[in-house]
């Protein structure tokens, strides 16, 4: 099953920006790209019931970028050495070379995967392995994240992650070499900090949801990848033909797509459940996102609105309170890109322009809305 299928079962089961005038040639705040020398916040304090598990490589990790491309997807595989039930009721994740590091994703294993997950890592030479776009063992879901600018955004501790004895955790990091000082990207050695309780909450899921891309070159750009076609053959190229596949079953999910700066998607809701926290992920081009629960009825409400969207902050954003969906609702994401940022960013350009579609690398694009919610 391909990562847009699980999306969409996930979604049936359970569930930045400165001026935007184009005629500046400098790079705009907030479109820099990572922010080289960051370091961790300070944790909150614990609460009742809870304590610090940290964890991180095994050791030091040099990126190899594959097919040629700037950016290497590696998962590694941790062990939080849980004796009993668990619930994972907040993270931080910890990046050691941020200059590198575009995201991480943790994906929980349950016990009877581990095997698997530790056989993948076995039989792939050197630490880790190749995963792009998941944490490549089945029945992995995710229970943590970070994008630059995210820090550790507590629910009420009710509710958590579940982590059965035995689980174990995947730690998917997106190198991407662009940001590389001179182009040498050196060692990474990232790590994350839990925090964990042994009560027992109601438990929590992440629900992914999507839109398309469709951002051709600007009319002062020309090359052979402003030609569609070409461009996705890149993608293909550098990712694996996989993605090729899932970008056109979002295209044609979403509806059909014309060619623009601004693209959306509605989702059918067929579940009930809360939504507590939103966050939205696009890569350098980004805009603006917006995540609307039943757009242009009487029942509509903004559950995510970034209308400057800064790729150093796309930090988790807490609903004033849960927001109940059902099925009937829609949830509707709406991203707007900007190619004319291409030529105004340091680590891009310098690279050939090109039509954009979804993509892995940072050079090429998503549209994602991350919501964190639970059972109603």
């Amino acid at each position: 099953m391909n990562r847009l299928a699980r999306t969409a079962a996930l979604l049936v089961a359970v569930v930045l920006l400165a001026s935007c005038g184009a005629s500046s040639t400098a790079a705009p705040a907030g479109h820099a790209g990572h922010s080289a020398g960051s370091t961790t916040p300070a944790a909150a304090p614990l609460r009742a019931g809870e304590r610090f598990v940290n964890l991180k490589m095994a050791q030091p990790y040099t990126p190899g970028p594959p097919n040629g491309g700037t950016d290497d997807y590696r998962c590694f595989l941790i062990d939080p050495e849980l004796a009993k039930q668990a619930f994972l009721t907040g993270a931080q994740f910890q990046p050691q070379n941020s200059g590198i590091v575009h995201h991480a994703i943790f994906f929980k294993v349950p016990p009877e995967q581990a095997k698997q997950a530790q056989a993948l890592d076995d039989r792939t030479p050197g630490q880790g392995w190749t995963c792009f776009g998941d944490g490549g063992v089945q029945d992995a879901s995710w229970v943590a994240h970070w994008a630059p600018g995210t820090n550790e955004a507590l629910l009420d501790p009710k509710y958590g992650y579940a982590l059965p004895p035995g689980s174990r955790l995947i730690m998917q990091v997106h190198y991407n070499l662009l940001g590389a000082a001179d182009g040498k990207p050196g060692t990474d050695q990232s790590g994350i900090r839990l925090r964990v309780t042994d009560r027992p909450v109601e438990e929590l899921q992440t629900a992914l949801f999507p839109a398309p891309v469709e951002l051709p070159c600007t009319p002062e750009e020309s090359g052979p990848l402003c030609d569609r076609a070409a461009a996705v053959k890149d993608v293909a190229r550098r990712f694996g033909e996989e993605l090729t596949s899932e970008g056109t079953e979002l295209t044609t999910r979403c509806g059909s797509t014309k060619p623009g700066p601004t693209q959306h998607c509605d989702l059918p809701i067929e579940f009930t459940a809360k939504l507590h926290a939103l966050a939205g992920h696009m890569h350098l081009l980004g805009r603006a996102i917006k995540v609307e629960l039943n757009p242009g009825t009487s029942k509509a409400k903004t559950l995510l609105d970034v209308p400057d969207y800064n790729f150093d902050d796309q930090s988790l954003r807490l609903l004033p309170s849960p927001v109940t969906v059902k099925p009937g609702d829609t949830v509707r994401v709406t991203c707007t890109h900007d190619a004319t940022l291409r030529a105004k960013l340091p680590q891009l350009r310098d690279l050939p322009p090109r039509y954009v579609v979804w993509g892995d690398g940072t050079s090429d694009e998503m549209c994602l809305g991350i919501a964190i919610l639970s059972a109603a």
